[in-house]
Parts: structure tokens; sequence; C-alpha cells
């Protein structure tokens, strides 16, 4: 399953650097707007304790880890919705991620200059969202016109429908909030679906703090921390340049450097695992002698439709789904055992997959 997150926010606030740590590539990252002009996808591995325990008993020959895409998208500025620095090019490219993080600055560095001059995380924020939301509305102003007829007439199947829902968001736009605020009903949602709107999609706001300030208190993460609850968004803290230098470590370096700073996991482990929250997402288990594997899906998913993310001939020929849960496995050592115990599942296709589960479908085709 392919999900990707879009890195957006202003000029030099930490986008591509943040973006470099991710995916252990080399992006520009330059101290100018617009060192970006492409988007850039990259793949992340997405670390997972729980894969470690299962390979380190099974032993096959493969361990593959899930993974998760990440979009790089040039700065945006005041005005992008109308052209200004890269402009409406930039935002098309956001409209094909399933979420956002926006990267706020909360550090000071004479350096780096800011686009506007200061470092105001709450005008930062301002300006992106309205740059989304004024896109938002650019399309939906273009549409209705072409829609409006049609749904008094009553002359196209769900016109009338769509028209209301066009408006809904429209009003809910124009009034500063994003769409994703105001109660849609799945149907309407998928009525809107193609548009891709901006402000329906998910968003985490992620604070890039310096080196020092990253297990500190900080005045603009408290300040985000406050625009995203009246949002009911997330927020993420991390230090790209902390993330930089762990991403250039070994396993066994980068748990040290941890331990140093008094930290669990890193923030863009942390960020990850968010932002693949947000999304719903969890993750199930194949294990045997050749491979142990992580496999994304999206929580509400039926045991069918788990095995065709493996294989559409496992979808097609499911039988049945043979599930121990990751806290069974733990509990007795490994696989063998757990089912010795009886805690082994034979469950259907309509069963919903756990995260954690991990499994072994019987097919036929």
């Amino acid at each position: 399953m392919s999900l990707t997150a879009g890195i957006v926010g202003l000029p030099n606030v930490g986008k591509s650097t943040l973006f470099n740590a991710i995916t252990k590539a080399k992006v520009l990252a330059a101290n100018y707007p617009f060192a970006t002009i492409d988007p850039n996808v990259g793949v992340v591995e997405v670390r997972d304790e729980r894969l470690d325990q299962i390979a380190a008993v099974v032993k096959p020959r493969q361990v593959i880890p899930t993974t998760f895409s990440f979009t790089d998208i040039a700065g945006l500025v005041k005005g992008a919705s109308h052209g200004e620095g890269l402009g409406n090019q930039f935002l098309a490219h956001i409209r094909e991620v399933d979420c956002i993080c926006q990267v706020v600055r909360c550090f000071h560095d004479p350096d780096i200059i800011h686009v506007t001059g200061k470092i105001d995380p709450e005008s930062d924020i301002e300006t992106i969202n309205l740059e989304l939301m004024l896109a938002d509305l650019e399309i939906i102003n273009k549409r209705i016109p072409k829609i409006e007829k049609k749904a008094l007439l009553k002359a196209e199947a769900n016109a009338e429908a769509e028209y209301e829902v066009l408006l809904k968001i429209k009003t809910a736009l124009e009034a500063g909030k994003f769409a994703r605020t105001i109660p849609l009903s799945r149907e309407e949602i998928n009525l809107v679906k193609q548009y891709n709107f901006l402000t329906l999609k998910p968003m985490i706001y992620v604070c890039n703090v310096s080196e020092d300030d990253f297990l500190n208190e900080n005045p603009y993460v408290d300040r985000v921390k406050e625009i995203a609850a009246l949002e009911g968004n997330r927020v993420v803290v991390i230090s790209a340049k902390i993330e930089a230098e762990l991403v250039a470590l070994d396993s066994e370096s980068r748990s040290i450097f941890l331990q140093e700073l008094g930290i669990k996991e890193g923030g863009l482990d942390k960020l990850i695992k968010a932002t693949r929250d947000l999304l719903g997402l969890g993750t199930f288990f194949t294990a045997g002698e050749k491979e142990a594997r992580a496999w994304t899906f999206r929580k509400g998913m039926k045991a069918s439709e788990c095995a065709g993310l493996i294989h559409t001939d496992f979808e097609r020929g499911f039988i049945r789904a043979e599930i121990i849960a990751y806290q069974d496995f733990l509990k007795f050592g490994n696989l063998i055992k757990a089912k010795e115990a009886g805690r082994m599942r034979s469950e259907g296709r309509d069963y919903l997959f756990q995260d954690g589960d991990i499994v072994l479908f019987r097919f036929n085709v």
C-alpha cells in the first residue's frame, strides 16, 4: 500500500534538511528560497521493533520492513495560489499526497534568512494555510458555474448533491476554516474526492527547533501547540540538524547518541508514527524461512482485503487467515509454542485485521 505525506512550509524552515534525513538522500538544501525546484519523493523504511523480534526468532533469509513515502515540495510564499514564487505547480503536487506535514520554523539562526525577515510561527502557519484555502476556493469557483445549471435542471446524476457539497465547503473556506473541520458524510466526501482538496487532507505541524532547544521549553513550539489544539491538528517536535546527524550513524552508534540525549527515539521516528496513525494505518506481519515482512494496511480492512495487499490471487482464492497476535508471540517465545498453546486463530474473510497480527494466509486459485 503506497501512501505519501507531503512536506510543506515557507522557504528556509528546514524542509529539505528534514527530507534528506528521512530518505538519506542528497537533495539540495541551500540557504535561499526555492532551493527545491522539483518535488522530491523519497521512501523511508519504518523502524519496527516487532519485526526485529520476529526475525530474531524465525531467522528468515530476508527481512523486509514496511515503507512510507515523503514528498518534499518547494517552499510556498504568500500569493502561491495566484502564481507567486513557484506557484500553483507545487500546490498541484501537494494534491497528490495523502496527508500534509507542515514544517514550522521554531529556531533562531542569523545565518539562515527567513523569507519574511522575522521568526513568527503563527504568521507562517497563517500564510501557508491561507494559500491552501485559496487554492481550493479557486477550484470551487471554477466548478460551481458549470455544476449549478446541471443541478437546477437535474440534468446529471449527483449534480445537485455535488453542488450542495461544494457550496458547503466554499462557505467554510470563505470563513477561514479548513474543509476537514466541517461535518461531511462519506457520501459527500466521495462526491468531491476527484478534486483532491488540500483542506480536506489531514495535517501535522512539524516544529523544527535548534539542537539546544530540542529537550527544552520553546515558546514558539508552545504557540504552535495552541494553534494545533484549536484546529484539532497534531504537533511533532524535531530538530532537523539532529536528525541529519542521526541518519549518518550505524544502529549501535545511533542508540548511544539517543541515550546521551536522554530520548528513546528520534524525531523522525515520531513523525513517521504520527503520520501513519493520522492516516489510520496499521501493520501486520508474515514470517517464514524465506522472509519476515511487515505490511501496511488501513485499519478497518478485512482479512481478504489484507490478503490482496500481498497478491491479488490471495484475495481471489481466500480460504482463511491463521493468526497469532504479536503479544502471544512474545509471551510464548515463538510461533510454534504459541500455536501449541492454542493461541493461533482461524479467521474468515470478514475478520477485521488488528495492528500486530502475525498471519499465514490459506488460499486456493
